[in-house]
């Protein structure tokens, strides 16, 4: 399909949702904007989706995560108000607590009213037992007082190996096509973060298995610019000759979609003053018709209430839009950013290391320009010392880079394949230069 086709294509399934969709109303009098319900595809799934890794949280005694449940029953009542229906958590979320967090909020509705989707995330375990991700299935069940799961995914494949290890050899595999004859799990698909050539050889399954739907990372930097894993673009193109739907994950990049560097928020904001930056992200993902939903991991009411409008009044974007999303994402890849993307999946660290706030605190200020660069530079050591103050603010010492082994346990984990311990060394010699000044 070409790009004018595609826009094309993309055009008539934007138009097509509408009918389901209410646009933004201005009450009289008052002038405060009113959301419709929520634009959604063929099959009846809001195109926003949200996903349940970021519930408002708070470290309790322990270091253990506190949910705010009060604050999650907020959220969920003003998406499925709203019209969202596409709920996406998994056992090992918020250190285990996000399915219960979210069954919580949503058994106070009736379960036809949603769409429930959760995982086998069974990659802590090197020795993939079959009894662990049935346990962990059945678990679900129990958890959300429900006789069926709508989405289960085999959760974060890192390449053919790792799906033949945790579910071919065991017969896991097996069990859940089962269950899905059974019709206790209505749809069964995985989410990837690997290679093209994994990627590829498991999609080549789906003339055995079925696909019903597949999960990746897309946004406009990986859909050309991705850092070693397979090009969005790449998946998205085999999955729609396919016609297998296709959920997405991680639009905003971990949030650094919605916090891009000075230069990017004033090329997007020159083009539409009024648009959020984080807007234009889920646009992109929303703009494509083989799009089942887009998972947004929305921790605060600004955050839902922005994405609402986004996607109540959906507009996909037009073919100058994608070619300045093509120009900010290069921009975007000119910056020393690490490419986390806060998911927590290489927690906890054994050490006590914060991993995912220091990549943020690291991110946050090379995006806001508040990076120290070298001596030469205007209002250095004014510079300096407000980034040495409030990285000690951020994260205490003992949590902080230089505390770092190298023992790479975390890396094993991590979905974005980054080299943590490497990046580490870098911020942590980064800090020290600082001190010292020797930049």
């Amino acid at each position: 399909m070409n790009r004018r086709d595609f826009l094309k294509t993309a055009g008539t399934a934007a138009a097509a949702a509408s009918v389901v969709a209410c646009g933004v109303r201005t009450e009289e009098n008052t002038g405060k904007k009113t959301l419709g319900s929520m634009s959604s595809n063929m099959e009846g799934i809001s195109l926003l989706g949200y996903g349940c890794m970021r519930w408002p949280a708070s470290d309790g005694e322990n270091g253990e995560k506190v949910i705010d449940q009060e604050a999650v029953n907020s959220l969920v009542d003003r998406a499925i108000q709203a019209g969202v229906n596409y709920f996406d958590t998994a056992p090992l979320y918020i250190g285990g607590k996000s399915e219960q967090a979210t069954a919580n909020a949503l058994l106070r509705y009736p379960r036809q009213s949603y769409r429930l989707a959760t995982k086998c995330s069974n990659y802590k375990n090197l020795d993939y037992p079959i009894e662990e991700g049935v346990n962990m299935y059945r678990h679900s069940l129990e958890v959300f007082k429900t006789d069926y799961i709508d989405y289960y995914l085999f959760h974060c494949l890192t390449g053919f190996e790792d799906f033949r290890d945790r579910f071919i050899g065991n017969g896991l595999l097996d069990f859940f096509l089962e269950e899905r004859k059974a019709g206790r799990i209505r749809h069964l698909g995985w989410s990837y973060h690997g290679d093209r050539e994994g990627f590829d050889r498991i999609l080549e399954l789906h003339s055995k298995y079925h696909w019903d739907f597949v999960q990746i990372q897309m946004n406009y930097v990986d859909w050309k610019h991705t850092d070693g894993d397979v090009e969005a673009e790449h998946m998205y193109r085999e999955l729609d000759r396919l016609e297998i739907p296709v959920i997405i994950m991680e639009p905003l990049l971990g949030g650094r979609l919605s916090e891009v560097p000075s230069a990017v928020s004033r090329l997007l904001k020159g083009r539409e003053p009024q648009s959020s930056i984080a807007s234009w992200a889920f646009r992109f993902c929303g703009s494509f018709p083989r799009i089942l939903t887009v998972l947004s991991g929305m921790t605060y009411m600004e955050h839902l209430e922005d994405n609402l409008d986004t996607f109540c009044n959906f507009r996909p974007l037009s073919e100058e839009d994608f070619t300045l999303l093509e120009q900010a994402a290069v921009m975007i890849k000119e910056f020393p950013t690490v490419g986390c993307t806060g998911c927590q999946y290489c927690m906890p660290c054994p050490y006590g290391i914060n991993i995912p706030g220091i990549f943020k605190f690291y991110n946050s200020n090379i995006t806001d320009g508040t990076y120290a660069v070298n001596a030469a530079q205007k209002n250095y050591g004014r510079i300096k010392r407000r980034y040495l103050l409030e990285y000690n603010k951020a994260l205490p010492t003992v949590r902080q880079a230089d505390h770092c082994t190298g023992c790479q346990i975390c890396e094993t984990r991590c979905p974005q394949g980054i080299d943590i311990a490497s990046q580490m060394r870098r911020i942590d010699r980064y800090i020290e230069d600082l001190k010292q000044d020797k930049l």
